[in-house]
């Protein structure tokens, strides 16, 4: 079932700015949970992003089985446990990412952030819909 929306364009774009807006709600509450671990309870900042991470990826799931994917898979631990994979490897993807660009390149911590919230989302969508939402 994958391979009809990789061969239908207007179909997959749809996902995916759907898959954006959803995103985007992640976002806040990544960035939310985030600042009050990093900021407010003085958690260490990598610790504090993979907490973020996670609470949004798993609000993330539910907006996305309905509302992106339209999921009816009556399997929902093995299709939320494939999605939090997918997100683990998501969080992989952004955490180096913050780490080259913070560590290495000198960015300010929430300004690399974005940047690797993006990559990661690339990975996400695709995996997501390759692998979880079949």
């Amino acid at each position: 079932m994958a391979m009809v929306y990789l061969n239908t364009y207007p179909d997959l774009f749809t996902k995916f700015i759907k898959f954006g807006l959803v995103g985007a709600s992640g976002v806040l509450v990544d960035f939310g949970i985030t600042y009050l671990l990093k900021e407010k309870a003085k958690v260490h900042q990598y610790i504090a992003n993979a907490i973020g991470f996670t609470i949004a990826a798993s609000t993330n799931y539910l907006f996305n089985r309905i509302y992106t994917f339209h999921s009816q898979n009556p399997n929902l631990l093995e299709e939320y446990g494939k999605f939090l994979a997918v997100s683990m490897v998501g969080l992989a993807i952004n955490s180096l990412v913050i780490w080259i660009l913070v560590s290495k390149l000198k960015w300010n911590f929430y300004f690399a952030k974005v940047f690797a919230i993006g990559a990661a989302t690339i990975w996400n969508f695709f995996a997501n819909l390759l692998v979880t939402f079949i």
